[in-house]
């Protein structure tokens, strides 16, 4: 058995050539599998929640369900006319009321046993799509990478997981996994685990009295937002 995922698209309306490059990839993969004899999932689906979609409305004039179920269906038309080979009768999107009824079950699971809290911290803002970016969202020039703009620093109260009280765990797991060595280090950036460091400094007076300062070196943005 196989299961080959692709990253979601997000429906703004229209393919482009990365879309083409990302599933004709993901499209090889399941059919040399196939033609090995391996039973292949290959599901497609479309990230489609949240305030981007919500913004594009806006812009359009448009109700975000309208807009957002119109371009689903104009970007489903074109990856069927590339002839990739996904699992259609799996196809779901995440703005879809049978999705994220189960996200949210599970956060309110995560809520229940302590691992969800809320607390103040700086996020990286896009000014114009009015939303939170991951690190990885903003690029070199510290610019959102889906507007464009000028990424700002805002302290938000919002959302954690408390991740790092599995720190531990996660990253045994990474030690089984055959992947490329700067995915991992990306892995083990997110999981935040902070080991300190205690550094202690003599101090002498000019009455050549010794007093001692001991100063505990942490990282303290252990958590994911």
């Amino acid at each position: 058995k196989k299961y080959i995922l692709s990253m979601f698209p997000y429906p703004s309306g229209r393919l482009h050539m990365g879309h083409v490059r990302v599933y004709t990839i993901a499209d090889c993969l399941a059919r040399y599998y196939k033609l090995k004899g391996f039973s292949v999932l290959s599901p497609m689906g479309w990230d489609a929640f949240g305030l981007p979609a919500e913004n594009a409305a806006i812009e359009n004039n448009s109700q975000p369900s309208v807009w957002t179920y119109s371009n689903i269906n104009q970007m489903k038309k074109q990856l069927i006319r590339l002839g990739f080979d996904f699992d259609w009768p799996c196809e779901l999107a995440t703005c879809s009321p049978e999705y994220y009824k189960w996200t949210q079950w599970i956060f309110l699971k995560l809520f229940q046993k302590g691992f969800a809290y809320r607390a103040e911290a700086a996020v990286n803002w896009d000014p114009i799509d009015q939303t939170v970016l991951a690190n990885e969202q903003v690029d070199a020039q510290g610019r959102s990478w889906r507007s464009g703009a000028i990424v700002e620093k805002k302290n938000l109260n919002q959302w954690f997981f408390g991740i790092t009280q599995f720190a531990d765990e996660l990253l045994q797991g990474l030690d089984e996994l055959n992947w490329p060595s700067f995915v991992v280090a990306a892995q083990k950036s997110w999981i935040g685990k902070s080991q300190g460091l205690q550094v202690d400094f003599q101090i002498s007076d000019e009455n050549k009295n010794n007093d001692k300062i001991d100063i505990n070196l942490t990282n303290n943005e252990g958590e994911t937002a």
